[in-house]
């Protein structure tokens, strides 16, 4: 017989929370989900924790691919926060206890009176092209990171609300694959654009980042230039003095010190 006891541990969860969860439409598997996020971070006293598609698909005993589907609709709904990548390559996840944040189940459309054969030009594929283990995907998660913050600081953040990470995976695919573009130089080229003064709300997507990506990749370089004007600028003319003084407490005449630069 089963005996749970409180002293093995146990989960503190604010009574309006349970409250609100109550009156929300979610499916049996998004429910679990929650439970699972729950039980890994509020159930460790902890308010994020790094959880991958595998680790949750284990614990509430689900396909992967069940798991991604009710996992990315939990997201787009707010109901779970994106963090940022972690250092062992999932999500760092959150529950978004604001719910006045979270947004209602889109309904669905109108039954069609008539069943439509399933054809070629009318089927449409289930399963995301990308998971979270794709080096695009995380690619596409790390810049909406920085993206979602430049755009809550602005007071814009509305216009990222439907952002779509199958997308941006694309776009970030394309910009290594067929532009050629390094890695490497994409994430440097991601943190710069994200904290220049400018750009940082001009670029709040991979798809306009991939089209604009040249010009600022060289705006970057560029800055990093040292500038011989502003350097010359700096020159500071009392050096001469100090040196004629160092040439004066060594026993030379001042008459021959040498005042040309």
């Amino acid at each position: 017989m089963a005996n749970p006891q409180l002293k093995n541990g146990h989960t503190r969860i604010a009574n309006e929370i349970f409250e609100q969860m109550m009156k929300t439409n979610l499916n049996g598997t998004q429910f679990r989900l929650v439970m699972a996020i729950w039980r890994y971070t509020y159930g460790f006293q902890r308010k994020t924790n790094e959880m991958s598609v595998n680790f949750l698909a284990k614990t509430i005993n689900a396909g992967r691919t069940q798991v991604i589907r009710e996992l990315t609709a939990l997201i787009d709904r707010k109901i779970i926060n994106v963090i940022e990548i972690g250092s062992k390559g999932a999500r760092i996840m959150s529950f978004n206890k604001d719910y006045k944040e979270w947004e209602e189940k889109e309904r669905s459309e109108a039954p069609t009176p008539f069943p439509v054969k399933e054809t070629k030009l009318n089927k449409k594929p289930q399963q995301n092209k990308y998971d979270e283990e794709n080096t695009y995907y995380k690619m596409a998660i790390y810049y909406y990171g920085k993206v979602e913050k430049v755009a809550n600081d602005a007071g814009i953040s509305h216009l990222i609300k439907k952002s779509n990470m199958q997308t941006w995976s694309e776009d970030m695919r394309k910009l290594i694959e067929i532009d050629k573009v390094n890695k490497h130089l994409a994430k440097e080229v991601m943190d710069w654009v994200t904290q220049d003064s400018f750009w940082k709300t001009n670029v709040l997507s991979a798809k306009k980042l991939r089209e604009k990506f040249m010009e600022l990749a060289i705006k970057m370089n560029a800055e990093k230039k040292p500038n011989p004007t502003k350097q010359k600028q700096q020159h500071d003319p009392r050096d001469k003095e100090i040196q004629l003084q160092k040439w004066i407490s060594e026993g030379n005449d001042p008459n021959e010190f040498d005042w040309s630069n």
